[in-house]
């Protein structure tokens, strides 16, 4: 549906921010909003961010190999585009590593053109940093590269591509990359909420935000109504890592449960603090605890309203918990 609103000639608008218009058919408006929502979740083909076990070597190195390359990729339903990924999936396969292991990643580049891949947030040798010609030379299409280094200190960190990445990252190239176990505030009281000592994380959620290429506006690789919903149960305990991988600022927004922010960039907060809208810029890494308190749909979005709405209804970067009572 195409629906274009439009101002009368010499119109002012009222005291409550709307505008007088004409041709508009406003029921249709309803309609579509309505019939886009209730289409959630919608199944596609494709689900990213999924889990990559490592090949254990004699000496106890953890290998992983990646395939970059051009796949077709289902943002939304029938939607289809030539997203750039390793190995067919947006976001790439997550990996996730104990402090102290040795990780090797063997890159095939399967791609028209070259790359690299930064790991982002994680400490690396010099000539593992991924910033080619600098540090490497240029995985070229058809070569290979092998990335070897030590998972010296807990990170939420994620791994893309700096070769082209303002062409490769925003397409797909971008995954998680997590080492150790996350460090929660237990405990603690913080504003007059008590965190548990022997608090149960019964979900862990790495949500990869982007913006941009031809994934657009999306959670882990999907557009509203293709998002993955969450379900749980009232009492639970969560963890999201929020990753931007776009272009834009995104104010992540929960609706009924606040989120304690205890970490940025992997690095824990001295002082936690509770919010229900958590602002994360290109490159920042947020991680949050909830606690599903009410059972219900619960929305979950960012607060950029076009980045969910369009005439057509909903779209882009929303989902919702589905929280059962006990």
């Amino acid at each position: 549906m195409e629906t274009t609103i439009t101002v009368t000639e010499g119109a002012e608008a009222s005291g409550d921010g709307h505008q007088d218009t004409e041709d508009v058919d406003w029921d249709a408006l309803d309609d579509a909003m309505t019939q886009s929502i209730l289409a959630f979740p919608a199944e596609t083909e494709g689900k990213g961010n999924q889990g990559l076990e490592p090949t254990i070597q004699a000496d106890g190195t953890k290998e992983y190999h990646l395939t970059a390359a051009i796949t077709k990729w289902e943002v939304e339903p029938g939607k289809f585009v030539d997203a750039w990924t390793y190995n067919g999936m947006v976001p790439g396969p997550q990996i996730r590593v104990d402090l102290g292991d040795k990780v090797r990643v063997i890159l095939d580049n399967q791609l028209p053109m070259g790359t690299d891949i930064h790991w982002h947030g994680i400490h690396t040798p010099n000539n593992m940093d991924g910033v080619a010609p600098l540090t490497q030379d240029l995985i070229k299409s058809g070569e290979t590269f092998v990335y070897e280094f030590e998972a010296v200190n807990p990170a939420v960190g994620m791994y893309h591509a700096h070769h082209h990445g303002h062409v490769q990252i925003p397409n797909g190239m971008f995954g998680v990359f997590l080492i150790g176990d996350t460090q929660l505030p237990l405990g603690q009281t913080i504003s007059g909420i008590e965190i548990p000592q022997n608090l149960e994380v019964t979900h862990e959620i790495p949500m990869v935000l982007n913006d941009a290429g031809v994934i657009g506006l999306s959670l882990n690789g999907k557009s509203f109504p293709a998002t993955e919903p969450y379900v749980g149960k009232v009492g639970d305990w969560v963890v999201v890592h929020y990753y931007n991988e776009g272009l834009q600022i995104h104010p992540m927004h929960q609706h009924q449960f606040p989120q304690l922010i205890f970490a940025k960039d992997g690095i824990p907060l001295d002082n936690p603090y509770w919010a229900d809208t958590v602002n994360i810029a290109p490159g920042e890494r947020y991680s949050v605890l909830l606690r599903l308190s009410d059972p219900g749909v619960w929305v979950w979005h960012c607060h950029i309203l076009t980045h969910v709405e369009r005439d057509e209804g909903m779209f882009g970067m929303v989902t919702a918990w589905i929280v059962e009572d006990v």
